[in-house]
């Protein structure tokens, strides 16, 4: 595969089907920082963490690929008049979602119960999870614009908002790992 087509030099590239858009095209901006995401979650699963947290966040790089290639296809490119897919892609599916919210629960079972917000940091493992929980709300945020101005499927939201939860509890227990400590949010009074 070619890795250079100077196709893009003019600041257009095309989608899945072939529509051509500017590089700035909110479905652009939604696939691209799923795709930042996903470096970043490379960057956590390079950590010394433990192995069923790597395999968790090497599956959950296989579905931000799948998330990515559904936000790249244009509803018009996707089903036929006939009603049949245009395009056979994978989808993210309710199990994506499941597994999410099975291992939110599985690493709650052993955290500390929150009574304040915490501060990111403590750990640098745990930064980069705390910086890929942001990420993952900025892909929320533009997916759920993107939606607004056009169909995608309902999945990818609650996928991107479940992962954002599941990156939360994963930084909590990355402290507990590596024996850090959480720091509360204690707003001062105001005088």
């Amino acid at each position: 595969m070619k890795i250079y087509t100077k196709t893009g030099d003019t600041g257009k590239t095309s989608l899945f089907g072939g529509t051509r858009v500017p590089k700035y095209h909110l479905r652009i901006e939604a696939y691209g920082t799923v795709d930042e995401l996903n470096s970043h979650i490379g960057l956590i699963r390079d950590q010394k963490i433990d192995a069923h947290s790597t395999e968790i966040l090497l599956k959950i790089q296989n579905e931000l690929f799948t998330l990515g290639s559904m936000l790249a296809t244009p509803p018009e490119k996707e089903i036929l008049k006939s009603g049949k897919e245009r395009l056979n892609i994978n989808k993210v599916s309710e199990e994506s979602v499941a597994l999410l919210e099975q291992e939110i629960d599985f690493m709650n079972e052993s955290l500390p119960e929150m009574t304040h917000f915490i501060l990111p940091g403590g750990h640098s493992t745990v930064s980069f999870c705390h910086i890929a929980r942001c990420i993952c709300r900025r892909a929320e945020r533009i997916t759920t614009q993107l939606s607004d101005e056009s169909t995608i499927n309902p999945k990818i939201l609650v996928y991107l908002n479940r992962l954002s939860d599941y990156l939360f509890v994963l930084a909590r227990k990355l402290t507990i790992d590596n024996q850090a400590q959480e720091i509360p949010w204690i707003p001062e009074k105001l005088k």
